[in-house]
């Protein structure tokens, strides 16, 4: 089952570290680029998935980036990729309520995949970091440990914070909820999940919620891209390492691939998923 999820040009190829994939692309008017690389690293299977859309409504550039990061296989996060953006866009309240239709769909997809998922036997579930760009309006929901981080000034800043059971906030929610936070290796939920939030899990879907926690940044001058990304690139590079490196690259898919390439040079044991979101202002717009 694939995860790719790039809607312009992509390549894939063949990498020491397993199949890479990496694509482009561009607003109409030159606005916004991007670029992502997927590498499935040292794992024996990929459970990464990305989206990439851009397009127009009512003469606002509208751009819809992803980062899905499955476990127990790959069927949660290709189920997102496919349904989250769709859901998002048919949602009556997108334009109007961003935020609002955000939180809706987050809890509507993870409702459908339930669902959909009652007839498996083994339980999969997926993270989500989703940057949603309407015009100069950049709304960043997270569910789980993939992160977006900003580049404003030449500083990295996050938009987002992990979703680990360990987290004080969410460790009290868990309890309140009837659940346990224990040690196997790290914090877990119930002692088998690292994560506190996520698509799917449908045995721990009592403690594990898909809701997503939302932060919105203006686009202005200063904002000059956005790093989504999943844990295997933040598990060996910070934020602030992130950002330097991308900042020396002009164009988004070289980029996103230095991305992935450093945190495997660095010793990921993850898959790694990265999407680079550039903002040319005036004097800078891709023609």
């Amino acid at each position: 089952m694939s995860c790719l999820g790039g809607t312009n040009l992509a390549s894939k190829e063949s990498t020491i570290g397993g199949d890479k994939d990496s694509g482009y692309g561009k607003s109409d008017d030159g606005w916004v680029s991007y670029g992502y690389s997927s590498l499935r690293g040292k794992r024996a299977s990929m459970e990464d998935c990305y989206s990439t859309k851009i397009s127009e409504i009512d003469g606002k550039t509208i751009g819809l980036f992803g980062v899905f990061d499955g476990h127990g296989g790959n069927r949660a996060a290709e189920y997102v990729k496919e349904k989250l953006f769709e859901n998002l866009m048919n949602h009556p309240l997108f334009v109007e309520d961003t935020k609002q239709a955000i939180t809706e769909t987050y809890k509507q997809t993870d409702l459908e995949y339930l669902s959909a998922e009652h007839s498996q036997h083994r339980d999969a579930g997926s993270t989500a970091s989703t940057a949603v760009l309407v015009g100069e309006r950049l709304l960043v929901a997270n569910v789980g440990d993939s992160r977006a981080v900003i580049c404003r000034g030449g500083k990295a800043f996050a938009l987002s914070k992990d979703h680990k059971p360990n987290r004080d906030d969410e460790r009290q929610r868990i309890e309140e909820a009837g659940g346990v936070v224990m040690w196997a290796g790290t914090w877990r939920v119930g002692g088998v999940l690292a994560v506190s939030r996520a698509f799917g899990d449908r045995l721990l879907k009592r403690y594990v919620v898909a809701e997503p926690e939302i932060q919105e940044e203006t686009i202005r001058d200063d904002v000059e891209f956005l790093v989504l990304a999943s844990d295997g690139l933040w598990d060996v590079v910070s934020n602030q390492d992130a950002v330097s490196m991308v900042q020396a690259i002009d164009n988004a898919e070289d980029a996103a691939t230095k991305l992935t390439s450093e945190a495997y040079a660095k010793g990921s044991a993850d898959n790694i998923t990265c999407v680079v979101v550039r903002f040319h202002h005036p004097a800078q717009r891709v023609k």
